[in-house]
């Protein structure tokens, strides 16, 4: 586990983009992908340099359900409209949060994890110290799920709806267990409000109660922190 503390989000998504770079040059040909206000500086940086995804598959973490893929708020359209619309992909998967049934849709999206392992997998933190959609209390061998979102997780999504109403309840995300099979893994994280959960997550116990806590039984994971999100840690990285 490495932990990196940059000044702010524009050189921590610098950053993130200089591993994934480099990954690439060495052969990465798969890339897990998050959404949310996080990654957005790490897709400024893709989308601005040269680098060509036209050969990679890309494979997202979570999506609402219920919500088309045309709303404005839902991943789909988030990916096209800050990644792949500038930067396309091979082939890009988001799971499919309007099928009719889905735990048929969860079980295909681990096939595809099983078909296209990922290299190198982005991901967020919440403030409940989720990661996907896995909220506090997910087994840590779970597989791609539907999920119940937790008020916390709703109220803090409730600023991209118009009501709060209008805020899903449900999404299907990629299980805990799904994302430890990536081979790299890079949490993003910025601001005071993360402060907590970055302090659970890396010095803390390994429990269900911090979901991201279980990146601490992964092999290479590095951690890309601005000094708010770092402010709370104990020890000098």
């Amino acid at each position: 586990m490495k932990v990196e503390i940059y000044k702010d989000k524009n050189e921590g998504g610098q950053a993130a983009f200089n591993i994934i770079k480099s990954g690439i040059e060495n052969g990465a040909k798969v890339l897990g992908l998050a959404t949310g206000s996080t990654p957005i500086t790490l897709y400024n940086a893709m989308t601005s340099s040269d680098l060509d995804f036209s050969n990679m598959t890309s494979v997202n973490l979570d999506e609402y359900v219920g919500l088309p893929f045309d709303n404005d708020q839902s991943y789909h359209y988030f990916m096209k409209d800050n990644l792949f619309n500038k930067k396309p992909f091979k082939m890009s998967y988001v799971p499919d949060g309007m099928a009719a049934d889905i735990n048929v849709a969860a079980k295909e999206y681990d096939q595809i994890i099983e078909d296209n392992p990922i290299d190198v997998q982005i991901l967020g933190i919440g403030r409940n110290g989720h990661i996907g959609f896995n909220e506090p209390g997910s087994a840590f061998d779970s597989l791609t799920h539907e999920v119940d979102l937790t008020q916390s997780t709703i109220d803090a999504n409730a600023r991209f709806f118009a009501n709060e109403d209008d805020v899903p309840r449900k999404a299907i995300s990629m299980g805990i267990g799904s994302i430890l099979k990536s081979k790299k893994i890079l949490l993003l994280a910025y601001g005071e409000d993360k402060a907590d959960a970055i302090k659970a997550t890396i010095e803390g116990p390994v429990t269900t109660d911090v979901p991201a806590s279980a990146l601490q039984n992964h092999d290479d994971v590095i951690f890309i922190l601005d000094e708010a999100a770092a402010s709370k840690l104990s020890n000098k990285y």
